[in-house]
């Protein structure tokens, strides 16, 4: 009897883990995409001229995914160092305050500085919350625990579009910096994972994340990770964050709207992310299920790039269409998470899906030559189906990893 009451207080804890990372993720995801939303609010209140805004917004959002690239490598090597936890606890607080500091700014450059800031933090959340998930449940099971991280999670963006038609730029700034503030005094009395534990006892290297580098094997398990999730920050970050230009481009009858976009985009994806969650169950594996997402990735941009004369309400659907195709997000993850050993997964699950959203900033590089060679819609095009080309050809190169033992370690 004691036994039985044992396994429930342990699935309860476990499941407490798992609500607890999807208010995380789903603070992290207000605050990450709180820009997008508020871009042209907040620059037209600091004074950005309307013909400046793509290019100053490209900065900006440029310096996040650099805070991002950068805040991946830090806390993903005290992930694995000190545990799981302290990067749930540290990154929380750094994107909190510069969340509160975002609603001061009067000027471009100081509001790249503070969104750089709010990067570093930002990059710790979801890796974090994933690896605690995925080493605390069942390997049969922890895909349902990842699948509600981000499906929940990703209703942020929703709440960060309410909370911007509602009230003004600067107050959105301030809700995302108090929201994170409460979520850390939620966190106390999380427990950590009981495979880092184990790994803690042994002498064994961890957080090194020059291993990654140093063995040509892990090192194309790395880069193949990192490649498959290349095309979702380019749909999220430029197809549809740059709707009022794409649509101009496109001789739409309306200025489509990049906030409604987001908010569409999100709805979309996390749908998709349980949907991905559920079918990877179904079919017992998680490759078929991101294959199956690049399609939808290149058909609905597709559709929505060669729209002339796109209506609002038909962008919107097909904001909702990208978003079912780029909601494999915590499904990348997880993948990422499972080809690597307990002391170095920490660091891979919160690297790849910074570098993965830094990836964004050579992205939108090359997409801006594009664009100034060819045009808007063309550029886009090439993009899309580069970056997807891309992923699908590097998902071919890695192991199915559903059902995988995940107590192990990188030699």
């Amino acid at each position: 009897m004691s036994i039985l009451k044992e396994k429930k207080s342990e699935n309860k804890k476990v499941w407490l883990l798992v609500m607890i990372a999807s208010l995380g993720y789903f603070v992290d995801i207000y605050d990450l995409i709180i820009f997008s939303i508020v871009r042209v609010q907040s620059f037209t209140a600091i004074g950005v001229p309307a013909d400046e805004m793509r290019v100053k917004g490209e900065f900006v959002l440029n310096m996040q995914m650099g805070g991002l690239l950068l805040g991946g490598i830090v806390w993903g090597v005290i992930g694995d160092k000190f545990g799981r936890l302290k990067v749930l606890f540290g990154s929380i607080l750094l994107y909190s305050l510069a969340n509160i500091a975002n609603g001061f700014v009067q000027d471009v450059f100081m509001y790249g500085i503070i969104r750089f800031i709010a990067g570093i933090g930002l990059a710790g959340e979801l890796g974090a919350g994933i690896t605690l998930v995925s080493e605390s449940m069942h390997k049969s099971k922890r895909g349902y625990g990842t699948m509600l991280v981000a499906g929940v999670g990703v209703l942020g963006a929703i709440l960060a579009y309410f909370v911007s038609e509602e009230f003004d730029w600067r107050t959105a700034y301030f809700v995302g910096g108090g929201m994170g503030l409460l979520l850390l005094l939620l966190r106390v009395g999380s427990f950590e994972s009981g495979l880092f534990k184990e790994q803690d006892k042994s002498e064994v290297v961890r957080g090194d994340i020059s291993m990654l580098f140093t063995n040509r094997n892990r090192f194309k398990r790395y880069i193949n990770c990192l490649c498959i999730g290349l095309p979702i920050w380019f749909v999220v970050g430029v197809l549809v964050t740059q709707a009022p230009e794409i649509g101009k481009a496109l001789g739409a009858s309306e200025t489509l709207s990049a906030g409604k976009g987001v908010m569409f985009t999100y709805i979309g994806i996390s749908i998709g992310d349980v949907l991905a969650g559920i079918f990877a169950q179904i079919l017992k594996s998680r490759k078929k299920v991101v294959f199956i997402c690049q399609l939808i990735i290149i058909a609905s941009s597709l559709w929505y790039l060669l729209s002339v004369g796109i209506t609002p309400n038909k962008f919107l659907g097909l904001a909702f269409i990208m978003g079912l195709g780029v909601g494999y997000w915590a499904t990348f993850v997880t993948i990422s998470a499972e080809q690597f050993g307990t002391n170095l997964r920490a660091t891979v699950a919160t690297t790849a899906p910074n570098f993965v959203r830094g990836a964004l900033i050579p992205s939108t590089m090359i997409y801006g030559l594009l664009v100034n060679s060819f045009g808007i819609v063309p550029a886009a095009v090439t993009m899309v189906m580069v970056l997807s080309g891309i992923a699908i050809y590097s998902l071919m190169q890695l192991e199915e990893s559903f059902d995988k033992d995940l107590d192990y370690l990188e030699e």
